[in-house]
């Protein structure tokens, strides 16, 4: 999703610390063999989620290592990582971010939302999503409750992405004891036709059971468990008791 905004933050005082320095820093951490595991296991191949992506073989402990001393690294520079197409590149760029957006003023994490409402074309892959849509949009419409509008939009669109971060984000209101958004984008997304939305659909519904409330959670399948996805439902009951799984899985 596209915003205009202006870039306050400020750049990195240590030119040392450059997108270049960072560029060329996991190149050095690069490990062949991990990077052939993690291409298959990301489904890079043609016609699969993933297709195109370009992995270099980092863990993530270690991507955060890195990441932790480029935290300077100003907006314009965490753009560019966002259109790489090196799948690391963009992971450090949304570690950067969440780091920023942590310790930011109010004026700076507004900034930053918008920000990540407007480069959500590289966050093109669910640990991606995974990782930053709490972070960042949850608890910014968290703090913003007039502003949840968006979560509607992001599910409306084509973007497999976009839709998985509407549902992720709602995990910081599941958090603090709060179900109205999850159910209603739970509901919405019944009908897509991804596994990784029907994973997506059924964790959180897990989390409303297990943080919320039990009783919503079965309020929710009683209506719903005829037309829901397999996969979405082995999920969503995971945590329930051994009875009431079978019960919803014979209906």
């Amino acid at each position: 999703m596209k915003k205009n905004h202006q870039i306050r933050l400020a750049a990195p005082a240590d030119k040392k610390l450059s997108l270049a320095a960072l560029e060329k820093e996991l190149k050095r951490a690069a490990d062949k063999k991990q990077a052939d595991n993690l291409q298959r296991f990301f489904k890079t191949g043609p016609g699969e989620y993933g297709a195109g992506d370009i992995f270099l073989g980092i863990k993530l402990p270690a991507q955060r290592a890195i990441a932790e001393r480029y935290v300077r690294l100003s907006l314009p520079d965490i753009a560019k990582l966002l259109r790489s197409e090196i799948h690391e590149h963009r992971m450090v760029a949304l570690i950067i971010l969440m780091d920023k957006y942590r310790v930011a003023t109010p004026a700076a994490k507004k900034e930053i939302f918008e920000f990540y409402l407007a480069h959500t074309k590289g966050i093109n892959n669910w640990d991606l999503v995974d990782l930053s849509a709490c972070k960042i949009l949850g608890d910014y419409l968290w703090h913003h409750p007039a502003e949840r509008r968006i979560l509607m939009s992001l599910s409306n669109s084509a973007n497999l992405w976009e839709k998985r971060m509407a549902i992720i984000a709602t995990f910081v209101f599941i958090a603090r004891g709060r179900a109205a958004e999850t159910l209603v984008l739970a509901k919405k997304f019944l009908k897509e036709e991804h596994d990784l939305m029907h994973k997506a659909t059924g964790w959180m519904l897990r989390e409303v059971g297990k943080r919320v409330s039990e009783k919503k959670l079965l309020a929710f399948l009683d209506r719903h468990v005829k037309n829901m996805p397999r996969t979405a439902l082995r999920y969503a009951i995971e945590k329930l008791d051994k009875a009431k799984q079978k019960y919803y899985l014979a209906r």
